[in-house]
């Protein structure tokens, strides 16, 4: 069977959108933590835009549109400001150290993945691989959440998990 390569360059972003949220889990810096928040943004735009074309669905590039003016510019700008008046740079209070923060989030992808193999068999659109990675993406934000003492460091999890919920909801469903 071929695969299209809508659905590898859709396949790609969901694996580079995983990538960045491990990033952002390991991240102390909290202005890097933000960076990383506007390329997952980013990310995420491209991959509606990219779903949008491949479905000719035109209100996915409404979407695209907005999530990439929020997410990439207006957010992370709102967030570099609030930090530069509060005078923080580095978010090293974690509950958790980083390597054991990243264990646990390899156990949470790989407890995603097998959580969402009878849901992704059942699908039947072209990105139904995609339910695991939007479902990873959900709980490592959270664990990023559960693991920071800063407010800061925290909303850019929850930013980050609403993320993982929109992906699932562009990619996965039609």
């Amino acid at each position: 069977m071929q695969i299209s390569l809508t659905l590898q360059f859709i396949n790609l972003l969901a694996a580079m959108l995983l990538l960045v949220v491990f990033a952002m889990l390991a991240q102390r810096r909290i202005l890097s933590l933000i960076n990383l928040f506007a390329w997952q943004g980013a990310l995420l735009s491209l991959s509606t835009f990219v779903v949008a074309y491949s479905t000719a669905q035109q209100h996915l590039y409404y979407s695209a549109g907005v999530t990439l003016l929020l997410k990439v510019l207006l957010l992370p700008w709102l967030l570099h400001r609030l930090i530069r008046k509060l005078n923080v740079k580095w978010d090293v209070e974690t509950l958790i150290n980083i390597p054991t923060t990243m264990l646990i989030g390899i156990a949470l992808v790989i407890f995603s993945f097998n959580l969402a193999a009878p849901i992704s068999q059942l699908s039947e659109g072209i990105t139904r691989g995609l339910i695991g990675i939007a479902l990873a993406s959900v709980l490592l934000s959270l664990l990023m959440m559960l693991t920071r003492r800063k407010a800061i460091s925290q909303v850019v999890g929850f930013l980050a998990m609403e993320n993982g919920l929109f992906f699932a909801a562009t990619s996965a469903t039609h």
